[in-house]
């Protein structure tokens, strides 16, 4: 069990990747908050798993942070693990053609949940002795193409503030790491493609030498291998989940 006794906190854990991450990791032993901002897929992801809870909480919002980190002690008493999941993307489209709203959403939750999450959560970790730190950033951050600009802003915003915790956190003893999967069986995978469509299926997988999307239990495995004690040496690591995509 490569997680035993350890204490996962996973937001956006309700679907895709994170309930892909929040299921491996409780395979390998651990306790998982599944936090998600949809309560009902929430539930039934944490009743699912052996040592699973769930929160509700919209991470771009403090007062719903600082509760989640609260109920992660409360029901389990300590984080050993916080994978920073949760998403959003706006419409495969012109970058002006974005409203305003929409782009403040993008940030929110891709990048301002980092900042609020750390606030919440790396005081614990120091006065535990250390912890782990996954953000979950995108290809769409180490290869931008057009249609989803301010998306992929916010997701090298993500790799960028990941490679800073990690120099700043190292005295710690937190590690800090990210993974950049390619486009995926997920909720957003329509608006990552501008539409769902055999053909537009075909032109995304055209561009992945390995020939697939990505699954969640891909991402879930890389999850795994650098939020546990194998990877107690690595730091700062953005690990691209692609297939080749980034070639």
């Amino acid at each position: 069990m490569r997680l035993k006794d350890k204490v996962a906190l996973v937001t956006g854990a309700a679907s895709g990747f994170g309930e892909g991450i929040a299921r491996r990791f409780a395979e390998e032993g651990a306790s998982v908050l599944i936090a998600d901002i949809a309560a009902e897929k929430g539930a039934r992801v944490a009743a699912a798993i052996p040592r699973g809870r769930f929160h509700q909480a919209d991470v771009a919002r403090a007062a719903d942070v600082e509760a989640m980190i609260a109920a992660a002690l409360d029901a389990f008493g300590a984080i050993d693990i916080l994978v920073n999941n949760a998403g959003t993307t706006h419409r495969n489209q012109p970058m002006l053609d974005v409203d305003e709203e929409t782009f403040d959403r993008v940030y929110a939750v891709n990048v301002k949940s980092i900042y609020l999450t750390a606030r919440a959560a790396v005081p614990v970790m120091r006065q535990q002795g250390g912890g782990a730190i996954l953000n979950i950033a995108s290809t769409a951050g180490v290869r931008p193409r057009p249609g989803l600009t301010w998306y992929n802003g916010s997701k090298g915003a993500a790799i960028a503030l990941t490679r800073s915790m990690a120099a700043e956190l190292a005295p710690d003893r937190i590690r800090v790491n990210a993974l950049n999967p390619v486009i995926g069986e997920t909720g957003l995978t329509a608006a990552f493609m501008g539409g769902d469509s055999p053909e537009l299926r075909k032109k995304f997988v055209a561009t992945i030498p390995l020939g697939r999307m990505s699954r969640p239990l891909d991402v879930a495995n890389a999850a795994l291998f650098l939020c546990s004690d194998e990877a107690e040496f690595l730091t700062g690591v953005c690990l691209e989940v692609d297939g080749g995509r980034s070639i």
